[in-house]
């Protein structure tokens, strides 16, 4: 069995609130879950040191048992000092696309074009 440290939501509509649970990787994200170990709100200001609680004993105990948390959630495990989340790193995001790339070299074709006109 699949754990994960995940989110589950609850709150109202247009005012989430999460609950922090360990649950089978299989069970729906609302559904049945193991152990509740934290909580999240996202309704509280970002420096609020409420906004996200973490019960830390329990979290180590789940990770030494093989429990992988989503990413989110090692997110907030990270800025707790709990776990390590490694830097992501995407150069290629950052690259234009190939039609941009195509109209950007015909845009400098056509002023070279206009330069050499002038001159």
């Amino acid at each position: 069995m699949s754990l994960k440290i995940r989110l589950t939501r609850g709150g109202a509509k247009k005012r989430p609130y999460y609950r922090i649970v360990v649950a089978d990787a299989r069970s729906p994200r609302d559904g049945r879950f193991i152990e509740k170990v934290g909580a999240y709100d996202p309704m509280k200001p970002k420096d609020d040191p409420a906004r996200v609680t973490l019960e830390a004993e329990k979290i180590q105990s789940w990770l030494a048992k093989g429990a992988q948390p989503t990413d989110r959630v090692l997110r907030f495990l990270d800025a707790a000092g709990l776990a390590k989340r490694p830097a992501r790193n995407n150069p290629q995001k950052a690259e234009p696309g190939t039609k941009s790339k195509d109209r950007a070299a015909a845009r400098a074709e056509k002023a070279g074009a206009g330069e050499d006109a002038a001159a």
